[in-house]
């Protein structure tokens, strides 16, 4: 069922129906500001990912200041992108079910829309499906630059899946997907730059083995918020696939060296019980907030800790003894912003105290 607005245009903050997902604009805008000038005199272009926002409206905010399309994970996010009127995504995984592949083809007719391979069995059916429809698909080669999760191995097999896409007539070699995702939350700096650096080496390798083919790389694509300065300036990747910048979680401002982006969302909740000695119950449990990467903080107020979470409900543990007030609502920085945004249907903007819009979360749910 779709939720209903928690909100209307003009509102205070305060009046916010809870739990709602909260941006700060002025935040926001910061965040994407300040990528669009950290990127600029690089040369890698955005293709920001938007299985962290699934949203049309901020697609569009990125692409204005420079984002060259978006990433999304699943085919059903595409659908939902394409629908609101982006031109160019990249599905950054692989996709194997025909029925899928049937949709993704038939969105090729409104957007530039690409795939990624790690398997020739992979390309076979793309090329089924791109067939079909008669399109020409693009397709990347995702390689394994040190994850270990999806991606074939770096080199001479990732050169042969290239050379095999290039030589059908349904299909047409779109460089090459190379991201390392775990390196992302790595504490320390220097682990990630360990990490991001031996990604970069394996990238160049295989890009330079694909010349050595007579084939041309378009794209290199990788890169997340916590490594996206070391891609940047490798001189090797194109594309640069961050998502989370434009709104952080407590999870990378955990980050030393943190990436330089203001915290701009937030689950706003109601303290809904001061009955027990110590603590407080906020209306924000699993079903509003995501608990996967550690409790959420609770938004500049450093007496009180969210010390656990049922399924409708959020324990605070009173810490100083500053109680929050019965029916007061409180600012939650999510442990992880992906997930916590797919619980929603609505995005309520406020600046300075004042609800400014609503946006629809319109790839929420997309599973498929």
């Amino acid at each position: 069922m779709l939720q209903n607005p928690p909100a209307e245009p003009g509102m205070r903050e305060e009046d916010i129906d809870t739990p709602a997902l909260v941006i700060d604009l002025d935040a926001f805008e910061h965040n994407l500001d300040t990528m669009a000038a950290l990127l600029a005199p690089t040369g890698a272009k955005l293709r920001a990912h938007a299985k962290t926002h699934k949203s049309s409206v901020i697609a569009k905010l990125q692409m204005a200041r420079g984002a060259v399309g978006q990433c999304v994970q699943k085919v059903a996010e595409a659908e939902a992108l394409a629908w609101g009127g982006i031109p160019d995504i990249l599905v950054s995984n692989q996709v194997v079910s025909p029925r899928k592949l049937a949709r993704l083809a038939a969105l090729a007719r409104i957007a530039e829309v690409a795939v990624c391979v790690d398997d020739a069995a992979q390309i076979a059916l793309i090329e089924a499906a791109a067939e079909a429809a008669g399109l020409r698909l693009p397709v990347l080669v995702e390689i394994d630059v040190g994850m270990a999760r999806g991606g074939v191995e770096h080199g001479p097999p990732a050169v042969a899946l290239a050379e095999r896409i290039a030589a059908s007539r349904h299909l047409r070699f779109g460089g090459l997907q190379a991201y390392h995702g775990s390196a992302q939350h790595r504490r320390a700096p220097e682990e990630r730059a360990a990490a991001i650096g031996e990604a970069v080496a394996r990238s160049r390798r295989t890009v330079e083995q694909l010349r050595q083919r007579g084939l041309a790389c378009p794209i290199v694509g990788g890169a997340g918020t916590g490594t996206f300065r070391h891609e940047a300036a490798s001189g090797v990747y194109t594309e640069i696939q961050a998502g989370s910048y434009c709104f952080m979680d407590a999870d990378y401002a955990a980050n030393e060296d943190a990436p330089p982006f203001r915290q701009s969302l937030f689950v706003l909740s109601q303290v809904m019980s001061t009955a027990g000695p110590g603590i407080a119950v906020l209306d924000c449990g699993h079903k509003g907030v995501s608990v996967d990467s550690g409790m959420p903080q609770v938004w500049q107020r450093p007496g009180l800790r969210y010390a656990g979470a049922s399924d409708e409900h959020g324990k605070l543990v009173i810490e100083d003894g500053s109680a929050p007030a019965l029916g007061e609502k409180l600012r939650l920085i999510p442990g992880h912003c992906d997930p916590t945004v797919d619980r929603y249907d609505w995005y309520v903007g406020v600046r300075k105290g004042r609800v400014e819009c609503l946006w629809p979360v319109s790839a929420r749910g997309g599973m498929a």
